[in-house]
């Protein structure tokens, strides 16, 4: 899967939460995994929870909205 990042950031390490676009269509996000069992959300198996800053979230999704549908 090649993976385009919405995104242009910068945290200073090679590993930063990223928002991308998938060359299947889909978005695909990297970010803090947060543990199911803290919070009230019920995830089915292979789905994970993942946390990402608000500020990415938004960048992202205007990259998202520029790219072609």
């Amino acid at each position: 899967m090649r993976l385009t990042p919405l995104a242009a950031i910068s945290c200073g390490t090679t590993s930063c939460p990223q928002v991308y676009l998938s060359d299947r269509g889909t978005i695909v996000v990297q970010g803090t995994h947060v543990d199911s069992a803290e919070t009230d959300v019920a995830t089915a198996t292979g789905e994970v929870l993942v946390e990402i800053p608000m500020h990415l979230f938004r960048t992202a999704a205007g990259g998202a909205a520029a790219e072609p549908a």
